[in-house]
């Protein structure tokens, strides 16, 4: 058996572990079998399936410690499947040999600025539970081409860049569930470029992975990417991210400036304006995502999407974005509904929060409950503002005591605003408008909101050739 001690490892937290601990590994009978005690390493321990055959790491329950004093992964683990999930494209050798490593009960300490916890290449079906990894640049790490990937009961914790990191990786098949992902400086979890599939984000606590509440970010420029940090980044402006399911998580934070609970970016696209009479250029890279059931909360914006199609966001809670519950700009086919928002609504607090659209086609938001939105100003923006977006509807909504104006509309065409309530009813109103449309705005349907309260005008649609009917306008 292949227990570390019997093959020379002193597991005191002073002597360098590393020979023993990768002589154990290269030949025993594949199990790293850890005792009770602290593993010093400087050089990464390498599992190499290709070699050695089917292999794991397992702790003693948790009282297993491996600190990485070196730069590099603390195990890194080496496969070479080359196929997808799909059982025909397995080569005998992957079920031989390789599949299913596993890696469990193990902490895992960075005590170097470039110490990763653990790294994947060309595996299948790889298990990573009941681990704990922080102080690392990165906790677990996904390179090059990997499927059928599972991360369960664990804790990433500290990280000075990120918890969870698909980097330019092929990567299908991936399931995070019941771990803390938390007070890593830059993103919690963070998918970047590469061809990445069929992800399920489900039960997770991922909260406070931003400098500010972490201390100073150490990230490069590259691996940044974007102005704050986020809780969940996938970024394809290279390369392909679709099936995503972020389901039934607490995604909170520190608010960065600039910072994100969800952040979801593709590949750029130009959009026509609606003067140029050109048909909408539809996202592809950023596709089919789900966002349901979860609470977010305390960040700048709740939910960043740009250039992104078929988006669901419905049954979340949603509190205290600084800048905006969710913005959204070059998206289509995105569906918001069953959302609550809102702060603590208390008149000593700075006031926050909105909706806005910039250059979208199809957007359907639904059965929104909104209070003290405050985005916009009583010249320009809205609680809710659609900017040069087309065949978008906003209906059935409860649009309540907005600080400036409800709903702005500027240069949308074939939108609609129906059966929505907006309305200022406190003492001391502030809301100018309730529903206003600027610039080019054309073939729009107003009706059947209820609108009241505002200092000014409730429906300001001068010159507009939409269509306002059966609107019922209160005091």
């Amino acid at each position: 058996m292949s227990n570390v001690l019997g093959f020379g490892a002193k597991g005191d937290g002073i002597a360098d572990d590393t020979v023993a601990l990768q002589h154990t590994l290269d030949s025993g009978d594949g199990v790293l079998r850890f005792n009770k005690g602290t593993y010093r390493i400087t050089r990464p321990l390498v599992v190499d399936l290709t070699k050695h055959g089917f292999g794991a790491v397992r702790g003693e329950s948790g009282t297993s410690r491996i600190v990485m004093a070196g730069a590099g992964p603390a195990i890194r683990v080496i496969g070479d499947h080359q196929g997808t999930a799909w059982p025909s494209s397995v080569q005998a050798h992957t079920w031989d040999k390789e599949r299913f490593p596993t890696i469990n009960g193990i902490e895992i300490v960075g005590e170097h600025p470039e110490a990763v916890g653990i790294e994947l290449r060309k595996t299948m079906k790889c298990v990573i539970s009941q681990v704990l990894v922080r102080r690392c640049r990165i906790g677990v790490h996904l390179v090059e081409r990997n499927r059928d990937f599972i991360l369960a009961d664990s804790h990433l914790y500290d990280n000075h860049e990120v918890g969870l990191f698909f980097d330019r990786c092929n990567l299908h098949q991936v399931i995070v569930h019941g771990c803390h992902i938390s007070w890593n400086k830059h993103a919690g979890i963070k998918a970047l470029w590469g061809d990445v599939h069929n992800v399920q984000i489900v039960g997770n606590d991922i909260e406070y992975n931003n400098a500010t509440a972490g201390g100073q970010s150490k990230a490069s420029d590259e691996l940044v990417g974007h102005a704050g940090g986020s809780e969940i980044l996938f970024d394809a402006t290279e390369g392909v991210i679709s099936e995503v399911t972020i389901s039934g998580n607490t995604i909170q934070a520190t608010v960065q400036t600039g910072g994100a609970n969800i952040r979801v970016i593709g590949a750029e696209v130009t959009r026509p304006q609606i003067a140029d009479g050109g048909t909408t250029q539809k996202p592809d890279t950023t596709h089919l995502i789900n966002i349901t059931g979860n609470v977010l909360g305390s960040q700048w914006r709740a939910v960043e999407l740009r250039n992104v199609s078929r988006v669901t966001i419905t049954g979340n809670t949603i509190y205290d974005s600084n800048d905006l519950s969710i913005f959204a700009k070059q998206c289509s086919g995105i569906t918001a509904n069953g959302n609550t928002f809102g702060w603590r609504c208390l008149d000593g607090e700075p006031r926050k929060d909105g909706l806005r659209f910039e250059d979208c086609d199809n957007i359907v938001l639904s059965g929104l409950a909104t209070q003290r939105f405050c985005a916009g100003s009583a010249e320009a923006g809205a609680a809710i503002t659609f900017l040069r977006c087309t065949d978008s509807s906003l209906s059935d909504s409860q649009i309540l005591d907005p600080l400036h104006c409800g709903v702005e509309l500027e240069d949308c065409q074939r939108c609609r605003v129906t059966n929505n309530t907006i309305v200022d009813r406190r003492s001391q109103r502030t809301m100018k408008h309730a529903i206003r449309f600027v610039g080019q705005c054309r073939d729009n349907l107003i009706t059947g909101n209820l609108l009241g309260g505002a200092t000014a005008k409730l429906l300001e649609a001068a010159g507009d050739p939409s269509e306002l009917r059966d609107n019922l306008l209160l005091r």
